[in-house]
């Protein structure tokens, strides 16, 4: 079963940046899509932003698009979601995840999940 673990959350200002990094167990192929949620207290968890090499589509949520960058390195096993101009409405745990074979399009749920990362974004 592949492994995934998060790394890189913390507290930061309004305005900051973070990088949050999800290594995985084993080799991520181009039939693995990789994305990114996060869930605040008493929310919903909702997808912040997915990729997949097999469909070509990168997808980010609305809330995020032009702030956050979602990229891979299939070499060294790890994902990554850069997050700029972070708010205080970014704040919440972040999870990676995957799945194969999934287009990050349509219905599906991802099958690996991390155990998420914690973002706090105040001032």
């Amino acid at each position: 079963q592949l492994q995934l673990v998060e790394s890189g959350g913390g507290l930061v200002q309004p305005g900051g940046s973070l990088r949050l990094s999800c290594v995985a167990s084993d080799d991520i192929l181009d039939y693995y899509a990789i994305a990114w949620f996060r869930q605040a207290p008493g929310k919903e968890r909702e997808r912040v932003s997915c990729s997949s090499s097999s469909s070509g589509i990168t997808a980010y949520a609305d809330s995020v698009k032009g702030r956050f960058t979602i990229s891979r390195d299939n070499a060294r096993n790890t994902a990554y979601l850069q997050m700029n101009s972070l708010k205080p409405e970014d704040t919440g745990v972040y999870y990676c995840a995957a799945e194969v074979y999934y287009a990050c399009s349509g219905p599906g749920g991802m099958t690996y999940w991390g155990k998420g990362t914690p973002v706090t974004v105040s001032s």
